[in-house]
């Protein structure tokens, strides 16, 4: 009787191995930072500065052993680039003030229904909010408020961070650069149904309502997960989706209800309208990789290609 041959391991079990490697780094780095939350017992709710300052501690020192994290998983998967750490995380310094600037402008775009709605409402709001940007006292009473530096500066940079530019750079060997933007975000997603068991340990609201809420949290930061992984895929920068997301945090969710009950409704839905086919036409041309240089990441794209084609 012949025994088997034992050859070498094909490159289908081999993808295999990796992108189980792959899914299982992204896994743990999501629920490390998540249950960075809950190392400090506490009976106080989320938005108690106290509470506040230990959960950005957490985070912020996940966020600082991510690139040790991502440092790990190249060598576990057997990934070999030129681009270091730093760079496919996109911390770099090519192409970085059209990252900073050309994102923003395309979110800033998305929400021109939502502006006017404001400005409308509040005809000396833009000017107040001038006036706010270019004062010291103001932002010296921001730093000093501890909700506004959580959802203005700590989560934003210590989320993408993590779940765009750790978890992509994962994603990308295995799943490919396209693919990756819709699993990227499903990581980030369910990363925020944990605030389920905070709102039922402080009894606000009956288990149907915080099932509801939930989920519409987890549809609307699964879709702005997407929104930010093609950016980042795209530029090959975390600058731009840092501050996409801290301008959406200023902002909130667009309240198109409030808008068909306005007065001058029409006026603002051809706004929102007006918002959304602009964001359309600009996403690609305001993303193209011919503002940003080289895009790090692309290196990990599997075979044939090679490269990233978002298209």
């Amino acid at each position: 009787m012949l025994e088997p041959e034992h050859g070498p391991v094909t490159q289908v079990e081999h993808t295999f191995t990796r992108c189980q490697v792959c899914v299982l780094s992204c896994l743990l780095l999501a629920c490390l930072y998540v249950g960075s939350l809950y190392v400090w017992r506490s009976s106080l709710p989320r938005d108690h500065p106290s509470v506040i300052k230990r959960r950005c501690a957490s985070v912020l020192l996940v966020s600082a052993l991510s690139p040790a994290a991502v440092k790990v998983w190249m060598h576990w998967a057997d990934i070999q680039v030129d681009a270091s750490v730093l760079e496919l995380m996109g911390v770099r310094l090519g192409g970085l003030l059209p990252a900073a600037v050309l994102p923003l402008l395309l979110t800033v775009v998305f929400y021109l229904g939502p502006l006017v709605h404001a400005a409308m409402d509040d005809p000396e709001g833009f000017s107040r909010e001038l006036q706010s940007a270019l004062d010291v006292q103001s932002w010296r009473l921001c730093v000093g408020d501890a909700v506004w530096l959580r959802n203005q500066v700590v989560a934003p940079v210590t989320e993408e961070l993590v779940f765009r530019g750790a978890l992509l750079p994962m994603l990308v060997p295995c799943a490919g650069p396209t693919a990756a933007i819709f699993t990227a975000p499903l990581f980030f997603g369910v990363a925020h149904l944990h605030h389920i068991t905070e709102q039922q340990r402080l009894h606000k609201d009956s288990m149907s309502v915080v099932l509801t809420v939930s989920g519409l949290q987890f549809l609307y930061t699964t879709v702005f997960g997407a929104f930010t992984a093609f950016i980042f895929m795209r530029t090959g920068h975390v600058v731009g989706p840092v501050l996409c997301h801290s301008f959406c945090n200023s902002r909130g969710l667009p309240d198109i209800s409030a808008a068909l009950q306005h007065p001058q409704r029409l006026a603002l839905l051809v706004s929102y309208v007006t918002g959304l086919l602009l964001f359309l036409v600009l996403l690609f041309p305001l993303t193209d990789p011919f503002f940003y240089g080289a895009i790090p990441v692309c290196s990990l794209a599997p075979p044939p290609t090679s490269a990233c084609q978002i298209q």
